[in-house]
């Protein structure tokens, strides 16, 4: 079984080799995202392993199904870099990775959330400037005096929830299906009134087309205190981003930390000489240290590339055997 995996940095390749061992396919590693100008390079294998913000428009699908490709895998939880109903049309096996290692993005979250509530940004900013005095913007509350919003509370918001819950912080939670198992950690409310209360929100909730886009928006941040800190390391559709810069210009947000992002792909994974593309994402920009972009790295993590390695190639190896899989799109 040949199968072409995009979106392989170099730190991850051995991960994929030693995973591979108790595989044994034959793998082409390719360090691009799959593009409507590299996707020739698909010819001759059986299976396509896709990342975020890989093409997988019906452009591509047509293209690869036309190549003889039956199996379309991402070793992704979201889904919305696939056209999944023309995929399917066409005939293509799918499937994806359900969960990894919550810890890789609530780590991330929880890391950008403390490091802005502490201002920590905003020093070592100061410090490139070879600036050691202090200033009010270093003033800080303990999160022990905080309360914390954690929207979506599955595997990654929980862990979350429970590091702020562990710095003695007051943690709120908001998640259509509730957990049974976070009392005494996560104190349930509804949105509005976790939008009202919340000191800090980090968003972990999936992206659902149609249901939840700009989740936090104009309306949403109205009810919010002034100084809000904001940690999105769900998926950038969850935000309007013109309204969360007029949020931080007014100063009803204090701090935005985005690790996800619109259309992400014409910003993130390049490195740009002038303005930014998109000319939102340049109006924010210009507002750091208050806010930061991380490149869509909360997977980014030795354990979480393992998970999603082994559970790619466990589909792949389940579909050829049963012409089935129990993690099918």
């Amino acid at each position: 079984m040949k199968v072409i995996c995009f979106g392989v940095r170099d730190v991850e390749k051995p991960i994929f080799e030693d995973v591979n061992k108790k595989f044994g396919f034959e793998m082409t590693l390719v360090p691009e995202l799959l593009t409507h100008e590299n996707v020739e390079i698909t010819k001759g294998h059986d299976a396509v392993l896709l990342r975020a913000n890989c093409v997988a428009d019906q452009q591509n699908l047509e293209k690869m199904w036309s190549y003889n490709i039956k199996y379309m895998f991402t070793r992704t939880v979201g889904v919305n870099h696939i056209d999944v109903e023309a995929a399917k049309k066409i005939g293509f096996k799918l499937a994806y990775v359900p969960f990894y290692s919550p810890n890789a993005v609530s780590e991330l979250a929880f890391s950008l959330g403390l490091a802005m509530l502490r201002n920590i940004i905003h020093m070592a900013k100061k410090m490139e400037e070879k600036d050691f005095t202090v200033d009010a913007g270093m003033f800080a509350y303990e999160a022990r005096n905080s309360t914390i919003g954690i929207i979506g509370t599955g595997r990654i918001g929980f862990e979350c929830a429970k590091a702020w819950k562990g710095m003695g912080a007051r943690v709120l939670g908001y998640d259509l299906y509730p957990r049974t198992d976070a009392t005494g950690i996560i104190e349930y409310k509804s949105f509005e009134d976790i939008m009202k209360e919340s000191d800090l929100i980090s968003l972990h909730c999936p992206y659902i087309k149609g249901q939840n886009d700009n989740l936090i928006s104009k309306k949403s941040l109205a009810l919010a205190k002034d100084g809000l800190i904001i940690v999105n390391a769900a998926r950038g559709e969850l935000i309007n981003n013109e309204d969360l810069y007029d949020a931080l210009v007014s100063g009803k947000v204090k701090q935005a930390a985005l690790d996800t992002l619109t259309n992400e792909g014409q910003v993130f994974f390049k490195k740009h000489s002038g303005k930014l593309p998109v000319d939102v994402y340049e109006k924010l920009y210009q507002l750091k240290p208050r806010v930061i972009f991380t490149p869509h790295i909360g997977s980014f993590t030795d354990e979480a590339v393992k998970n999603m390695v082994e559970t790619s190639f466990e589909n792949l190896k389940e579909y050829s055997e049963t012409r089935d899989c129990k993690n099918k799109i």
